[in-house]
């Protein structure tokens, strides 16, 4: 028997396709998508623009932000897919505590992979010159509940193909 999954974090480093690999799930899955970077409090944003990385600090008011709109998407019965990077365990872990049956899909991605798509990327707040504080902040969730790892190399259509047959097989009753 499969744990049941309510929602899904589509997870990983600046340039490893978070949004284009949920957009694509969300309309595979017929879900609401919540772009996690929406949620970014203007100082986060104006830090990141400059160069900036954010600290856990930083980032701790954006998380609980982000678990207040999925405890919101939980009380409206949906099973929503979040794009956030989720760097660090105690990141995930705060969202795991906050929301029963979220889930993790880490885009795998390696740095020399993440700077040729961020030097490709245009009008995003976050700057490739960010990249190596994401990796320096970064611990992989190879042995986490609920966490698929997927090659973040595979095309879109590929990744949200394998994330939606994952999820379909924890489905919630």
């Amino acid at each position: 028997m499969y744990e049941p999954i309510n929602a899904i974090v589509i997870m990983g480093v600046a340039g490893s396709g978070k949004s284009a690999v949920a957009r694509a799930l969300e309309v595979r899955a017929g879900v609401r998508l919540i772009e996690g970077d929406a949620f970014h409090p203007d100082r986060n944003i104006q830090k990141m623009s400059a160069g900036q990385p954010l600290t856990d600090k930083d980032r701790a008011s954006w998380l609980r932000a982000l678990a207040k709109e999925l405890q919101r998407a939980n009380a409206a019965g949906e099973h929503p897919i979040l794009t956030c990077s989720a760097l660090k365990r105690s990141y995930r872990d705060g969202l795991r505590h906050a929301f029963a049956g979220v889930a993790f899909v880490y885009l795998q991605l390696s740095p020399v992979a993440a700077a040729e798509r961020m030097a490709r990327r245009r009008g995003h707040f976050m700057p490739a010159s960010l990249l190596d504080s994401q990796f320096a902040d970064l611990e992989e969730p190879l042995d986490e509940p609920l966490t698929l790892v997927l090659d973040g190399n595979l095309s879109v259509g590929e990744l949200a193909s394998a994330i939606h047959q994952w999820w379909q097989h924890h489905a919630p009753a």
